[in-house]
């Protein structure tokens, strides 16, 4: 909580350089009249770069020839949320923000998001529409904050023609058969890897094994961490023993290079992002399966995406609700983003459409969100995972300390930030 105070004391520097390097982002948001279209212009910010600014376009496109009174602009930004704070204390703010829902809490704790509960009730909006928990991570204190756009969860990615050299008929359904299944499809050249059995490297998915391994992140009320525990550790355990026993992975092997795509790589944890890419790749024959069981038969698998938020102080708002309304609530129109970029929509009226049941690799996205949890929405809880819990999992994973000793450390400082958070409430 303390470097969003430093933030925001340092506001008057931050738009000082802002103006200086590209303060024309934010213009369009300044002008309460029509662009020379004729039409009201909506300024959207959001993280999305590179080929997604393409994608976005593509849907903003079809609202925009949809109706003759709004005009939805992209905006990309670095840092979104952190550019929130100081645009407001600048006085510019977008109309619209499509961001991690994760971040919700944290954000509207500070006063800067726009309730939406009263839009809600008075369009008539069925929330029952959409994932449950997906809604939830756009809750705070009793209120609702945003509508959910885009779904994701990770589920198992693996190589059919190296899985069927080892003579692997199937894909893991349990962490033994995981681990069993990627040491026959690894290979080494003396101490080079040259063929990893399975990615490890990305230790944000300590909450995805943790599920498996039966464990929670947090306890009940969300006032303390729950990761310091007998499932916590059987995780770090199981990680030990596929990087260091097995040897089925070795760190960086990935670094610089996607070697699943480039077909060094039997298995890895993805999302349904990554499937328009892995298609353009000439010769990589890839399935999807659910992600294997733990070791009490435990199924984990962790819920993240997109929502769409209003800053408090949009100068558009009913355009920026017109253009939530549209793309939320409309299934056609996450059916349709869907097949632009390849992610689910977080509607379940669209994400059940045949194009993605009926679809051997989207269905079990589908199949898997139907028990995918989402992170803990508890004050605080972001910080925790990014400030506390990974960088004590790399040092674990590098091998600068024990497994015990990262938990620990982690537990330890996980709880000071969740009780400053709470405190500062």
């Amino acid at each position: 909580m303390k470097k969003w105070l430093l933030a925001l004391l340092s506001v008057g520097l931050v738009l000082g350089l802002s103006a200086c390097g590209g303060g024309s982002d934010s213009s369009s948001s300044e002008s309460s009249g029509k662009n020379k279209n004729g039409k009201e212009e909506i300024v959207m910010w959001g993280s999305w770069s590179g080929d997604q600014i393409d994608q976005l376009n593509k849907q903003i496109d079809t609202y925009n020839k949809s109706q003759d009174k709004y005009e939805v602009k992209y905006v990309m930004q670095e840092n979104v949320e952190e550019k929130l704070l100081t645009s407001i204390a600048g006085g510019e703010v977008p109309d619209l923000i499509m961001w991690d829902r994760y971040q919700t809490p944290l954000y509207a704790s500070k006063g800067v998001l726009q309730p939406i509960d009263e839009l809600v009730k008075k369009d008539g909006i069925n929330l029952d529409d959409f994932y449950e928990q997906s809604v939830n991570e756009m809750e705070y204190d009793g209120k609702l904050y945003g509508l959910p756009l885009l779904n994701d969860c990770r589920v198992l990615f693996y190589n059919k023609d190296l899985m069927a050299e080892a003579g692997i008929e199937t894909p893991p359904t349990t962490w033994d058969e995981l681990a069993t299944d990627a040491q026959k499809m690894t290979k080494w050249d003396g101490d080079k890897l040259t063929q990893a059995g399975m990615n490890i490297q990305d230790v944000g998915l300590f909450n995805l094994y943790l599920l498996q391994a039966g464990g929670t992140l947090l306890n009940e009320d969300g006032t303390k961490t729950a990761f310091n525990s007998e499932q916590g550790l059987e995780v770090l355990n199981y990680w030990d023993k596929l990087q260091n026993d097995l040897k089925v992975y070795k760190r960086g092997f990935d670094d610089g290079t996607d070697q699943f795509a480039a077909g060094n790589e039997a298995m890895m944890y993805n999302g349904p992002w990554a499937l328009a890419d892995y298609d353009k790749v000439d010769g990589l024959n890839y399935g999807l399966a659910q992600p294997p069981t733990g070791p009490s038969g435990d199924k984990g698998a962790i819920m993240g995406g997109f929502g769409l938020v209003m800053p408090k102080d949009a100068k558009h708002q009913d355009g920026a609700w017109d253009f939530m309304k549209w793309w939320t609530t409309q299934p056609e129109n996450g059916v349709e983003f869907a097949k632009i970029s390849g992610w689910l929509p977080a509607n379940k009226v669209a994400a059940n459409d045949e194009y993605f049941t009926e679809d051997p690799r989207y269905s079990v996205f589908v199949d898997t969100m139907n028990y995918a949890e989402t992170r803990p929405t508890a004050l605080g809880y972001s910080d925790v995972e990014n400030l506390a819990l990974t960088p004590q999992l790399e040092k674990f994973m590098n091998g600068d300390i024990t497994a015990e000793k990262a938990l620990s450390n982690a537990e330890k400082e996980g709880n000071k930030i969740l009780k400053e958070a709470q405190e500062g409430k």
